[in-house]
């Protein structure tokens, strides 16, 4: 083997000379950037026009591509010239199978029909791979395994600050395009106008405005450990102002009880946000761990009693998510945020080791910082792939709870399988409608022909449907096909009730020899019809435009006489599109002069 060879195997760039070496690496930076914006631009074509786009025909492709397109470019730009050329090579192309396997989870997971990735997704995919990234840098740049861990810090806490200038340059570039273009407008030129909303001439250009940033904050590493370090100075000491909040808190629930805390419904956000708060604030403080960074006295105690605090606060989370999951089982959220508890735990315990061992100053803090760290990277992988598919566990639960009498047929929340637990809750839902259990195999039917999930809670719903009231006219009766549906109807839970029934008539409206239900209640009457399948389902509403008569008088009208009126202008079919009329409505006639 060569030297060159070597040198480009060993260091991953090669080259003579620092100069040439800066070259080479900003040639593959401002390449990323051009690419991931012609990417994102074609990706963005690809959204275009209507249902019939390829994103819509093919979201198991568009799904991956997008979100390898957003966040592989990051550990690109970052990698480069900090990793040797095969580990930077091995790595991206694993970064990028990753994202979009489990972009490919995603859209095969969710029910027929869905179309994107779900923005959880995105959020802790882009944290896992940024976790990810910056425990594998230091340890390639140290040549073993585990790097020491003021190798991790300098590392994470670096790419932080280089992320949120790079940020910052690319929206002042933006910023400074507009304005040039505001300029040349008033006088009469628009041709920056009409660029800036290209999609072609935008995203390339954002994009290279962003690794541009990458690169100059890189090359100029000594002023980014200059911002760094007046950075974490800063939010070093507002450390002291969150300890005191938190233990505050903490002393006056004995005496305030939990109950307003549990009546929040956000209980559990609230005390882990603030014990991730706590965890970046101490870091903040505690920073290297070197001597020579140890901060002022003060915030050593600080950071002590934070510490102490964490644990306490990550209990709470427990005993909330207990609560919750004892009274109502689980969902995709309780799981995600179980997780996000069990993660929590790890640094509450380790950190309370720290404050309470003597010896060095919070040094266990280090190891829990990196067991947390790779802890983390494998629950989102596991969140979000089938090993632990929230939606698929959650079903399972709530259907267990249903078949042990947990929760009865009647309280229990059909819709949750059929819109919010995608294919797996599908399939539990096909298997209730089959239920020895008349009661639910009925609710259980009924939620599978919905198509849209109801704004009511269970309880609530259940109560709105059991006061439904119709009154049919002239002898009719309500058709029991359409009785045994009611649940489906939600138009029907605020407006058909015993303060003020609908009145029913079935009649004939389109002279297809099938009839349709007219329902008449104060103001308006509602039209359902019957399809192939026996579903009945809502087709339109007839209200009062103007008349003497008072809306409420409607449905007593309705039960004297209805007859079905030509359409005075039909509908228009201009080339793939129907267009619906509109008639002029005349109240009374115009005034003689």
């Amino acid at each position: 083997m060569t030297t060159e060879a070597a040198n480009i195997l060993g260091t991953g760039w090669g080259g003579t000379t620092p100069d040439g070496d800066r070259r080479r690496i900003a040639i593959v930076r401002l390449t990323v950037g051009l690419l991931q914006g012609i990417v994102l631009y074609l990706l963005l074509r690809a959204t275009e026009g209507d249902s019939a786009s390829w994103s819509q025909r093919h979201p198991d492709l568009f799904a991956p591509a997008l979100l390898t397109a957003l966040f592989l470019p990051a550990v690109l730009l970052s990698g480069v010239g900090k990793l040797r050329l095969w580990v930077y090579l091995i790595w991206s192309l694993i970064a990028g199978a990753v994202l979009a396997l489990l972009a490919w989870h995603d859209i095969a997971r969710q029910a027929d029909g869905a179309r994107e990735a779900t923005f959880p997704l995105f959020v802790f995919a882009a944290a896992a791979l940024f976790i990810a990234h910056h425990l594998i840098v230091p340890a390639d740049r140290e040549r073993r395994l585990a790097a020491s861990y003021p190798a991790y810090f300098d590392a994470a806490w670096m790419a932080g600050v280089q992320g949120v200038l790079s940020i910052g340059f690319a929206g002042a570039f933006w910023l400074l395009l507009l304005l040039g273009a505001s300029l040349f407008k008033i006088i009469g030129l628009s041709f920056l106008s009409d660029l800036l909303e290209k999609g072609w001439f935008t995203l390339p250009l954002t994009s290279l405005a962003f690794a541009t940033a990458v690169h100059l904050t890189d090359v100029r590493d000594g002023l980014i450990r200059g911002v760094r370090t007046v950075a974490l100075m800063l939010l070093s000491w507002l450390l002291l102002v969150i300890t005191v909040l938190v233990g505050g808190f903490l002393v006056a629930l004995p005496f305030t009880g939990l109950d307003g805390l549990w009546q929040t419904g956000s209980a559990t956000a609230l005390v882990l946000s603030a014990a991730a708060a706590l965890i970046v604030l101490i870091n903040t403080a505690y920073q290297d761990g070197r001597p020579d960074h140890r901060p002022p006295v003060v915030l050593r105690y600080g950071v002590r009693v934070a510490s102490a605090l964490i644990a306490p606060l990550v209990a709470l989370a427990f005993w909330g998510l207990a609560l919750r999951i004892g009274q109502h089982g689980l969902t995709p959220d309780r799981i995600i945020a179980t997780a996000c508890a069990v993660i929590g735990a790890v640094y509450g315990l380790g950190y309370l080791f720290a404050a309470v061992r003597p010896g060095p100053w919070m040094k266990p803090l280090e190891p829990t910082n990196i067991l947390a760290a790779v802890l983390s990277v494998a629950t989102i992988l596991a969140l979000f792939s089938p090993l632990a598919d929230p939606a698929r566990l959650s079903a399972a639960d709530q259907v267990a709870r249903l078949e042990r009498g947990a929760v009865t047929a009647k309280d229990f929340d059909f819709d949750f399988l059929r819109f919010e637990s995608g294919k797996a809750g599908l399939a539990a839902l096909d298997r209730l409608t089959r239920s020895p259990d008349a009661k639910t195999a009925e609710l259980a039917r009924a939620a599978r022909a919905r198509e849209e999930r109801s704004g009511y809670s269970v309880q609530d719903r259940n109560e709105r449907l059991a006061g439904i009231r119709i009154q049919p006219v002239d002898g009719q009766t309500t058709p029991p096909s359409f009785t045994a549906q009611l649940g489906r109807q939600d138009a029907l839970m605020y407006t058909c009730n015993s303060e003020a029934p609908c009145r029913l008539r079935t009649l004939d409206l389109d002279g297809d020899g099938r009839v349709e239900v007219l329902l008449a209640a104060p103001g308006s009457i509602m039209a359902f019809a019957q399809d192939a399948g026996g579903r009945w389902s809502q087709t339109g509403s007839y209200s009062v435009m103007c008349g003497k008569a008072s809306p409420n008088d409607l449905p007593k009208a309705f039960a004297e006489a209805v007859t079905v009126a030509p359409a005075s202008l039909p509908d228009l079919v201009v080339g793939d599109q129907t267009l619906k009329a509109q008639p002029q409505i005349r109240c009374a006639p115009p005034l003689s002069r």
